[in-house]
């Protein structure tokens, strides 16, 4: 017969508690996401959503053919990336409301397929929430082959509710390259 010791109490304590440190840290992971979200919207400005339906609420206030803003365009890459990333135009002036469209080239430089994902920013930083991508490449991940090109197009709508005082925006897109994605396609060129 096992006997306990005068110790049960307190393992079952510790029990307790390591069982409470761990469905805390279970559910902090599951309020991660939204603590992120808030995080860029709100103290840094940033803006994680954005696409057609922002870009409809856009359309619907019309066309400001009183105003000008211009765009700037601005685009690099990480430099665990061996690819080739610019505008191909640098600025444009554009109205309040209508769509426009421009360009950014790529190429992979390197010898092997990379999949690459593109990290969008507008600034100033109380301007972004005015910026409306309708398609972008950042959507998606790109895949490049080797010596592979690509113009990827952004259509984009300016919020005619941007302030009066904010004149210029600046898109900018920093390229990285995604490991997991990259490991994909090079098992699927490796079966080939």
């Amino acid at each position: 017969m096992k006997t306990r010791g005068p110790d049960t109490p307190k393992r079952r304590r510790g029990l307790g508690r390591m069982l409470l440190v761990a469905l805390l840290a279970f559910g902090f992971s599951f309020a991660l996401v939204p603590l992120y979200r808030i995080a860029c919207e709100k103290v840094l400005g940033i803006r994680l959503e954005q696409g057609p339906a922002n870009a409809t609420a856009a359309t619907r206030r019309g066309v400001d053919e009183t105003r000008w803003v211009t765009v700037q365009f601005d685009g690099g890459v990480n430099s665990a990336l061996p690819w080739e990333f610019h505008p191909r135009q640098l600025s444009m002036k554009v109205r309040p409301g209508r769509q426009y469209e421009t360009t950014y080239y790529a190429r992979n430089t390197s010898r092997r397929v990379i999949v690459g994902s593109a990290v969008p920013s507008v600034a100033p930083a109380r301007g972004s929430r005015y910026f409306n991508k309708t398609e972008c490449f950042c959507f998606t991940a790109q895949t490049l082959r080797p010596g592979e090109s690509r113009d990827m197009p952004v259509r984009f709508i300016v919020d005619p509710g941007l302030p009066k005082d904010v004149n210029t925006l600046t898109l900018s897109y920093a390229f990285f390259r995604n490991d997991p994605l990259t490991a994909e396609a090079a098992r699927v060129a490796a079966a080939r």
